[in-house]
């Protein structure tokens, strides 16, 4: 049971972001479910290369136009059962998606999966930072491996329990959701708690928190940190959509291999994001931002030109340095607009949706043209634009 104590902005509430992290984690479990279905459905509806690429625009869209919307939306009205309402629409997209017959079926039910992201994601990241007692990057990597859990046990029980036996073992996941639901549950009641102490507070004690920087050199930074979501997550795109076709094209493992070295990357990320967030508590965002986009480079320009473990084991370490860099952007962007919690993070988890929706799009397409090697050879590059995080004011040295 959550205690009275726990509201108190300078305590950190964790019952709150254990229970968030695994909302998370649940939630992103039946995310992944879809790339990790990718070969299942290429085979069942003789899918091509650019259609693939379309589901996961259409997916990656309707979770990021919406989320700075629902971002923006509930930060002027809040509603204590958002949780479970997003959820609520990834189970029918799920439902659906099991049984979908047709290329258009199975559209309309990633968009409502997507719908259904677009809710969680900005509604649990400002729940996060209020219960964090002033903790904010260990609560938002709490927070955020729960996700990437739940991200890499995707494909590992795609591999186990669906691939043997047919894409409608998918709907079986429903039962997943329906936890989920049930864990948001104490959650909510935190949350309208917090919102009746908050609604009861004199008036002349709430003020919003000043912003660090003046609002030019404060868009400024946004656009950076955007450009490293872009450079981040073209790359994330092609290891999340294609990363089961190159090892199966290149090195002739089976599907339910590819789905296993899958979970490797996808747990890496897991254990990169867990530490990123309370490095950049310590020693400042800009340096972990820093480490985590810049430092990839090597390991990804490296991994196309090397054998199966070499492959495995790079990827590894790609995902343990790429993934520590969300957290600290994320939290860099609130700490720009403190008072625009769940725009920032609908914005900010929009725009990463959006580019790897477009780019899984784009890639497709490519690799239906020149090959799904060639698409590893360009992307490999793309972690050297981590070089315009120079650009980004040090807000550790900033005069409060």
């Amino acid at each position: 049971m959550i205690r009275r104590s726990q509201f108190t902005s300078s305590e950190i509430a964790l019952p709150v972001l254990i229970a968030l992290s695994l909302s998370h984690c649940l939630n992103d479990l039946l995310q992944s479910l879809l790339a990790a279905s990718y070969p299942l459905f290429k085979e069942d509806l003789a899918l091509s290369f650019g259609q693939i690429g379309l589901i996961t625009l259409v997916y990656q869209m309707a979770a990021s136009v919406f989320q700075p919307l629902a971002g923006l939306f509930f930060d002027k009205r809040p509603f204590v059962w958002s949780l479970p309402a997003g959820m609520c629409f990834t189970l029918v997209g799920l439902l659906n998606l099991a049984f979908a017959s047709n290329l258009h079926w199975v559209l309309v039910s990633v968009f409502l999966i997507g719908v259904g992201s677009s809710i969680l994601h900005p509604e649990a990241s400002r729940i996060t930072s209020l219960a964090s007692g002033g903790r904010r990057g260990f609560a938002q990597s709490v927070f955020q491996v729960g996700g990437n859990l739940g991200g890499s046990f995707g494909p590992l029980l795609m591999a186990l329990l669906v691939a043997p036996y047919g894409r409608h073992n998918i709907a079986y996941f429903a039962i997943v959701a329906f936890v989920a639901i049930l864990v948001m549950i104490p959650v909510c009641r935190w949350y309208k708690a917090y919102l009746r102490r908050v609604k009861w507070r004199p008036a002349n004690a709430v003020r919003h928190a000043p912003m660090p920087l003046p609002h030019g050199r404060t868009f400024f930074a946004i656009a950076i940190l955007l450009t490293l979501i872009f450079s981040k997550y073209i790359y994330m795109a092609s290891l999340s959509s294609y990363y089961t076709f190159y090892l199966m094209h290149k090195f002739g493992v089976s599907v339910q291999q590819s789905q296993i070295f899958l979970f490797v990357f996808l747990l890496a990320t897991a254990a990169g994001t867990l530490m990123g967030g309370p490095i950049g508590d310590r020693i400042g965002r800009k340096y972990v931002i820093w480490m985590s986009i810049l430092g990839t480079a090597p390991f990804s320009i490296l991994m196309p030109h090397v054998s199966l473990a070499w492959t495995v084991v790079l990827s590894f370490c790609v995902g343990f340095m790429l993934s520590s860099a969300f957290p600290a952007i994320l939290l860099y962007a609130q700490e720009l607009l403190p008072n625009k919690l769940g725009l920032i993070s609908g914005l900010f988890f929009g725009f990463a949706f959006g580019i790897a929706g477009i780019a899984s799009a784009v890639l497709g397409d490519m690799a239906d043209h020149y090959g799904i090697e060639a698409v590893y050879n360009i992307c490999a590059y793309m972690p050297l634009l981590g070089l315009v995080t120079w650009f980004l004011p040090d807000l550790k040295k900033v005069p409060r």
